[in-house]
């Protein structure tokens, strides 16, 4: 198990590593006591990889989520309202961008930036030198299935130089689905790949049955698409799992049809219509996460970043639930919540074989949280960069070597 203090030193809060499915072999990565200066709260006490620190670069961002490195090295990060831009060493955000429309991630591709909001992707042209982008200049590229409950749009450009966006279905147990069959507004819960080849661009269904697959990557040796992927508040604190699934072209997973309870696939009874596929059509997830624990931001170590215990794995936020036990709700105490924490899902010869926790102390032994990871990225000096949504703490931070 792992411990540390909370930021009084009166107590300890305990996080089992079963709780995150932690195999033998993983055991090699080892946390050590960091105390970080908090801008408002004063010195709190994280853990953090043996040989690295947490340090705060931003405390100005409004509500940040996703990061997206450009090939120049500028950092630009979506929010609620904004997308910022940050350059080298990121400790200073400028608005690059205001909309009202949830600007929650962007790409890079070339001489465009790609900005995915609610109910539209648009195209500006991108010029490493301008500090502010002009909304008047935004083109459209396409609509996105829009509407209330799990808002957030993730555009990502993958290997092909093709443009990916994921969303999630508006509810627990909403009908809809990434598929031609569905009227445009449910097209939702998985991932589309943009086709631009015609104007507007046309969203081609890639995967299904993603109940928030807030985002994604592509595997840096095997070009394979992993996700994040929330599942359901019904069912109660301890179930389902939240999970990472291998995305292949044209795979289901499930939701809201089906669930994964841990164990096998079982049919969820809160929908009544057909599935669109059979139960065995369901693709089991690789890892999984304890249930609430909303895993967010996702990205792959690549070669040469942070030390061969990292490289070719995944490193995920977990925001942390909302719910309390013992039912899910709001009735229990705070102190019972699911922590956040940035966990590696490891991979060995190009699967995934466990999940470890690397940074965590984000929630007090009372169940208040000084930050809640949202976004995870790795930056071009090869460090790992996390934005903070929420807690006490909205902005910037880095994982990088004491050395």
């Amino acid at each position: 198990m792992i411990r540390f203090l909370n930021a009084a030193g009166l107590g300890v809060l305990v996080l089992l590593a079963s709780q995150f499915n932690v195999a033998a072999q993983a055991a090699e990565i080892t946390l050590r006591e960091q105390l970080l200066e908090h801008p408002r709260i004063g010195r709190v006490e994280i853990k953090v990889p043996d040989g690295y620190q947490l340090e705060i670069l931003s405390a100005e961002l409004d509500h940040p989520r996703l990061i997206e490195f450009a090939p120049d090295g500028n950092m630009f990060i979506g929010s609620g309202k904004r997308v910022y831009r940050l350059t080298p060493p990121y400790s200073t955000a400028d608005q690059f961008m205001w909309l009202e429309t949830y600007p929650h991630s962007v790409a890079v591709r070339g001489e465009e930036l790609f900005v995915a909001t609610i109910s539209n992707l648009y195209r500006l042209p991108y010029d490493s030198s301008a500090t502010r982008g002009d909304p008047a200049k935004l083109r459209y590229v396409t609509a996105l299935p829009g509407g209330f409950g799990h808002s957030s749009r993730t555009v990502r450009l993958g290997p092909d130089q093709a443009l990916y966006v994921s969303l999630g279905i508006s509810g627990n147990c909403t009908d809809q689905l990434i598929s031609d069959t569905y009227p445009f507004r449910h097209r939702r819960g998985g991932i589309f790949k943009v086709d631009e080849s015609v104007s507007p661009a046309i969203l081609v269904p890639f995967a299904s049955g993603l109940r928030n697959p807030v985002d994604f990557d592509w595997h840096p040796t095997s070009q394979v698409m992993y996700a994040t992927n929330n599942g359901p508040d019904h069912l109660g604190f301890e179930s389902p799992p939240e999970y990472f699934a291998k995305v292949a072209p044209d795979s289901f997973h499930g939701m809201p049809w089906f669930q994964y309870d841990g164990t096998r696939i079982v049919r969820d009874d809160c929908i009544d219509s057909n599935p669109p596929f059979p139960k065995e059509q369901v693709e089991i997830p690789v890892a999984t996460f304890p249930a609430r624990n909303a895993p967010l931001g996702m990205t792959f170590i690549p070669k040469g970043a942070l030390d061969e215990r990292f490289e070719l794995s995944a490193a995920v936020a977990l925001h942390g639930s909302w719910a309390t036990q013992p039912d899910g709700g709001f009735t229990g105490s705070r102190a019972s919540r699911r922590a956040p924490a940035v966990v590696l899902v490891r991979f060995e010869d190009g699967n995934a074989i466990d999940v470890v926790p690397i940074v965590t102390g984000f929630q007090f032994e009372d169940g208040k949280r000084w930050a809640r990871p949202a976004g995870v990225a790795v930056g071009p000096d090869g460090w790992l960069y996390i934005t903070s949504d929420g807690g006490d703490f909205e902005g910037l931070m880095r994982l990088r070597a004491t050395q």
